[in-house]
């Protein structure tokens, strides 16, 4: 007899998101439902109003990827001006989105997701000297030393903890599924994960140090501007560049000395689940397979992203390639075509018949409510609408989107660069390819990706330091704005560190006349389509097994994977301040 899982809230997330799960006698999952519950109307706020102020709006769509939704917003507009910016502008804009991706990624695997893998109390019998030849084990594995490898300096996060512990308040350690059987690390090995969770915290401060510097303030940055950007003394002045390179050095050593040890450490305990699929690789590559817990719907998707030279948008050379890889299948990437996307509302909660280009969408809200309710849960109506996020499509099909979409395509677009850091990863991890089609490569994808970009960005600051030394004080294109903005349309494509992430803005007379955003959650965490198919979360939950369903650890461990952001996917404001909405939430599911 199958069983109704209701996980609502996950928690550790940005926003609000709802996972409703059907499993069977042998507590797999056989069906999956995700969706939010709060609406997003940012588009619709920016109709009317000066192209040039967008960005400034559009990037409160979220409190954590700021200044991501800013500058694409930004490059909407410059797009549909047909702007190109100054070399300044463009390695400053790479240099802040690049802080961005570190600290997201950082801050995602220790303060949102260890936790799945981490299991705290288990720590508090590590035996601190075996601790610390453990650490020195794994960075020996990343190629590196230990961030930290000393007995004391284990001991004293220990008895930290242990403190908390037996004084009832473990705080952020509280309501987690402890002593969970699918927990597989070692005490020794989770009290590694316990200290890098709370080093991490001045790390992430750091790299939010980072942004700051060039984007003038963190969260939501100012300094970019239709044109370019705006902080010229601070490109000018030697002290500021040094400062930022500083910061980025010590980030990069604790990434590569702390984060990629741990990964491997976790990845290596749950290989077993990375690699669980029947199918054989050959089978696996040809889309036969599922990949391994987590693996999900295998089609992949990136816009590309970070300029390399200044040819102009959408005809420079770029870090991540844009392309797609559908079914797995990496011995090829299809190129991506713009004109295939589209939103579909089918199963969500607003007006619409039929799939539209994000050039003629309509955020029209039409909420038709909850369906039974029995022991004080409400269930969704999984057969018509069920959620505020919409449905994008990519060639009448479902793709996820991320740091796993970003490494696959680089991979099969033979990237060079990224071609090197995954077989690097692998090769000393000893891990097949295949463990990347699951939760556990997902989680790896992130990481890599973050080593890549923690060594680029060094190469970046360079590059802007000699640039202005030689005199280049560069910052901004001249533009007549009443001569471009009569009639345009134009779209900021690129990549935020979840996935692909575009803005696109249609002008008229000067003003707005429809925008629409759609973000990398929104692709991911998206329910079913007009033709029933699952989204990528839902797709990632089927087939994983739960070892107690009171206790869904295994399904908060899958969807934390995609770093969930329904902030981003989902929006509401009421300017009367009126009560929307009132939540209860379980805290029993708050870990």
């Amino acid at each position: 007899m199958s069983k109704h899982i209701v996980v609502d809230p996950i928690t550790r997330i940005e926003g609000h998101l709802r996972i409703e799960a059907v499993i069977d006698d042998n507590n797999t999952i056989v069906d999956a439902y995700s969706a939010s519950t709060m609406f997003r109307g940012i588009e619709t706020i920016l109709q009317g109003r000066d192209p040039r102020d967008c960005g400034l709006l559009a990037m409160r769509i979220c409190g954590v990827c700021t200044g991501t939704h800013y500058q694409r917003s930004i490059e909407a507009v410059e797009d549909a001006f047909n702007i190109t910016i100054p070399k300044n502008a463009r390695i400053v804009r790479n240099l802040i989105q690049g802080a961005l991706y570190i600290h997201d990624h950082v801050v995602h695997f220790y303060h949102l997701h260890a936790l799945d893998f981490v299991d705290v109390v288990s720590a508090l019998s590590a035996d601190p000297a075996k601790t610390a030849a453990e650490a020195r084990k794994w960075a020996s594995v990343a190629g590196d030393s230990p961030f930290i490898d000393g007995e004391s300096e284990f001991k004293a996060i220990q008895d930290r903890v242990a403190k908390f512990v037996k004084q009832g308040r473990l705080g952020i350690f509280g309501n987690g599924y402890w002593g969970n059987p699918h927990y597989k690390l070692t005490p020794e090995q989770n009290l590694i994960g316990v200290a890098h969770y709370l080093l991490a915290l001045d790390i992430q401060r750091d790299m939010a140090k980072m942004q700051a510097i060039f984007g003038g303030k963190n969260p939501h940055p100012q300094s970019i501007v239709v044109g370019g950007v705006t902080c010229v003394q601070d490109i000018q002045n030697p002290a500021r560049l040094a400062l930022f390179k500083s910061l980025l050095l010590e980030g990069r050593k604790f990434v590569k000395q702390a984060y990629l040890p741990d990964v491997y450490m976790a990845g290596t305990m749950y290989a077993g689940e990375a690699t669980d699929s029947k199918a054989t690789f050959t089978e696996l590559m040809a889309g036969k397979g599922v990949g391994g817990t987590g693996g999900g719907l295998l089609n992949y998707m990136s816009y590309g992203d970070f300029r390399l030279d200044d040819t102009g948008f959408y005809k420079s050379a770029l870090l991540f390639p844009k392309g797609v890889v559908m079914g797995g299948d990496i011995s090829k990437v299809l190129p991506l075509d713009e004109e295939k996307i589209a939103e579909d509302v089918t199963h969500s909660w607003y007006k619409g018949d039929k799939p539209l280009h994000p050039y003629e969408g309509q955020t029209i809200p039409e909420y038709t409510g909850l369906d039974r309710r029995e022991n004080g849960d409400a269930y969704l109506k999984t057969k018509e609408k069920y959620s505020w996020i919409k449905s994008p499509i990519y060639n009448d099909a479902r793709v996820e989107v991320g740091p796993l979409a970003r490494m696959v395509i680089g991979v099969a677009a033979k990237d060079e660069r990224i071609t090197k850091y995954v077989t690097n990863f692998l090769t000393r991890g000893n891990l097949p390819v295949s463990v990347l089609f699951s939760t556990v490569g997902r989680t790896a994808a992130r990481a890599i990706e973050t080593d890549l970009m923690s060594d680029v960005m060094v190469e970046w600051i360079d590059e802007l330091t000699k640039n202005v030394l030689s005199g280049d004080k560069s910052t901004w294109t001249e533009f007549d704005f009443d001569a471009v903005s009569v009639n345009a349309k134009g779209r900021g494509m690129a990549e935020a560190p979840r996935g692909a992430l575009g803005h696109w803005v249609r002008i008229e007379e000067g003003k707005v006349a429809n925008y629409q955003a759609i973000v990398p959650s929104t692709w991911n965490a998206a329910p079913r389509d007009h033709k029933n198919r699952l989204g990528a979360y839902e797709a990632s939950l089927i087939g994983t097994k739960v070892a107690n369903p009171e206790q869904p650890l295994e399904i908060i461990r899958t969807i934390h994977s995609f770093d969930p952001c329904i902030a981003c996917a989902v929006h509401v404001v009421d300017t009367k301040g009126k009560e929307l909405a009132v939540y209860k939430v379980d805290t029993s599911c708050s870990i």
